[in-house]
C-alpha cells in the first residue's frame, strides 16, 4: 500500500495505501517460526529459480525471456512490491513491466494513485504535455522518487515512437481532482443543459475548496457529519446514471466514471477501520475491470502487494493500529478473471528501505530491515545464492515444497516499521501460493532516491 498525501490521521490513512502482507505470530506454528529452512525447499528454489541479470531498467530483457511462458494469456498482471520503499524493487517492477509492454503487448498501465491525477499522467506520457517532476510531485508520497519519475519517462519515450500507444489510469478515488467535476458539469451541459441547475446544487458542495487536495481530504475527514456529502455526491451519481443515452454510449460511461469517482471519496471517508480498507479494494478492482472492458487492454497493475496478491481475507499487522482484515483486489480480480488474473510479488531479504514519516512534510526516513524471521514466507529466497531471481511458484514440485507454499504464512509489511520490533509489520490470512503465481526477489535492497 502507501501513504496519501492527507493532513489529518495521516497514520491511520496512509494504512490504505502501503504494501503489506502478514499473519500474527498466532497464526505460525512454534516450529514453523523457528525451524530452519528444510534443504528440500532451498534446493527446489535453486533449480527452479531464473537468475535475473541486472536490475536496470533499460537493460535488454533476454534475461527475462523465460517470463513469458509464466505470463501466458494473462489479461491483467499484478506487480505487488513488498514496500513502497526500496529501491531495486521499483528498477525490477520496471523492467518486468518493460517486459510486458514490449513483449508481451500489454497497452494499459493501471496505478494505485488516484484516477483525476492518471489523466494529467496519461496525458504527458501519450502527447509529452505536463512538467514530468510536478506530475511526480503530485502523485502520492510513496510514489514521489526519481525511480518511479524514471519508470514514467520510459513511457512517454514508448509512446513517442511507437503508434500503438500504452496508456496510464489511476484506479483510485481518495484525492479525486476538480477535472473530475468540471467533465460531469461539462457533460450535463451538452447533453442534458435544462439539467445542469439541478446538479449544481449537489455538485458545487462538493468541490475540493482548499489550495491543495491534501488540505481538502484533511478538511473532509475531519469533519464529524458527512452524511449531507455523501447524499450530495450520490446524487450527483444518479443524476449522471439516469441521463439519456445509447447503449454504449462511450461519453456517458466517462462521465458516470467520474461521478462515481466522487461518490466513492465521499463514501470512503466516512468509513473506518477494515471497512475503509475493504471498501478502498472492491472500488480499486472494479475502475481496472472497468478500464479493461473500455479499452480491452492487457493491463499491468502496479501496487502494493496487499492490494494485488490474491488475498481474499487478508489481515494486515501495522502497530499501533488494530489489524485490519479485507478482501484485496487482487482477490476481486482473481474472481472474476480466474487464472488470467496474474499475480507477481516482489520480495526482498534485507536491507535498508524509505519510511514515510507519518506526519507533515512527510519526508521518506531510511529504515534498516534485517532479514526476515524462519518461517516468514520470504525467509528462504534469502538462502539461495543469487543475487535477483524470479521463481514460479506453480512449478511441479515434490511434497515437502508443495506443503510449504501451501501453508498458512506471513511476509513483510513495510507500511511502519519499528527497529525494537521488525517482525510486527506484516500480512497473513493465507499461503504463499494463493496470494502470489510468480515471486521477482531481490537480496539486498536500498532506498529509493527522493525528487
Amino acid at each position: 500500500m502507501r501513504r496519501s498525501n492527507r493532513t489529518v490521521r495521516w497514520r491511520r490513512l496512509s494504512l490504505v495505501v502501503l504494501t503489506v502482507v502478514g499473519v500474527t505470530s498466532a497464526g505460525l506454528p512454534p516450529a514453523a517460526r523457528a525451524a530452519p529452512t528444510p534443504p528440500a525447499i532451498t534446493d527446489w528454489i535453486t533449480r527452479n529459480a531464473e537468475p535475473i541479470r541486472t536490475v536496470d531498467p533499460d537493460a535488454p530483457l533476454d534475461d527475462l525471456a523465460a517470463l513469458r511462458r509464466a505470463v501466458g494469456d494473462a489479461t491483467v498482471v499484478g506487480l505487488g512490491e513488498s514496500t513502497h520503499g526500496a529501491r531495486e524493487e521499483i528498477l525490477l517492477k520496471h523492467r518486468v513491466l518493460r517486459f510486458l509492454v514490449e513483449e508481451r503487448g500489454f497497452r494499459s498501465i493501471a496505478w494505485e494513485d488516484d484516477w483525476s491525477l492518471g489523466l494529467q499522467v496519461n496525458r504527458y506520457i501519450l502527447t509529452g504535455e505536463g512538467d514530468l517532476d510536478a506530475l511526480t510531485g503530485e502523485l502520492a508520497t510513496t510514489w514521489r522518487s526519481r525511480e518511479v519519475g524514471d519508470v514514467l519517462r520510459w513511457l512517454r519515450r514508448y509512446n513517442a515512437s511507437h503508434d500503438d500507444k500504452v496508456q496510464f489510469v489511476g484506479v483510485e478515488f481518495f484525492a479525486t481532482r476538480d477535472v473530475a467535476y468540471d467533465a460531469v458539469a461539462d457533460h450535463v451541459a451538452e447533453v442534458a443543459p435544462r439539467r445542469l441547475g439541478e446538479l449544481n446544487r449537489h455538485l458545487e458542495p462538493l468541490r475540493p475548496r482548499y489550495p491543495t487536495i491534501g488540505e481538502h481530504v484533511g478538511w473532509y475527514y475531519a469533519l464529524p457529519d458527512k452524511q449531507p456529502y455523501i447524499r450530495h455526491a450520490r446524487r450527483v451519481h444518479d443524476l449522471v446514471e439516469r441521463l439519456p443515452h445509447r447503449r454504449g454510449d462511450r461519453a456517458h460511461e466517462l462521465a458516470l466514471h467520474h461521478a462515481r469517482q466522487i461518490r466513492s471519496f465521499y463514501e470512503y471517508f466516512a468509513l473506518q477501520g477494515s471497512e475503509q480498507i475493504d471498501y478502498r479494494d472492491v472500488r480499486a478492482a472494479e475502475n481496472v475491470r472497468w478500464w479493461r472492458q473500455r479499452t480491452g487492454d492487457r493491463i499491468a497493475y502496479w501496487a502494493a502487494s496487499a492490494h494485488t496478491a490474491n488475498a481474499p481475507g487478508l489481515v494486515l499487522s501495522a502497530p499501533p493500529d488494530p489489524e485490519f482484515r479485507w478482501d484485496s483486489a487482487g482477490s476481486h480480480l482473481r474472481r472474476w478473471y480466474g487464472r488470467r488474473y496474474l499475480s507477481i510479488g516482489f520480495t526482498f531479504d534485507h536491507g535498508t528501505v524509505n519510511i514515510n514519516a507519518d506526519e507533515p512534510p512527510f519526508a521518506p526516513e531510511p529504515a534498516d530491515v534485517p532479514r526476515p524471521p524462519r518461517g516468514w514466507a520470504e525467509r528462504p529466497f534469502g538462502d539461495v545464492d543469487r543475487e535477483q531471481f524470479w521463481l514460479d511458484l506453480r512449478a511441479d514440485a515434490p511434497p515437502a515444497v508443495q506443503a510449504w507454499r501451501t501453508a498458512p504464512t506471513r511476509t513483510r509489511a513495510l507500511a511502519g516499521f519499528d527497529p525494537q520490533r521488525p517482525d510486527a509489520y506484516h500480512m497473513t490470512g493465507g499461503s504463499l501460493a494463493q496470494w502470489f503465481d510468480v515471486i521477482v526477489h531481490r537480496q539486498v535492497v536500498t532506498p529509493w532516491r527522493p525528487l
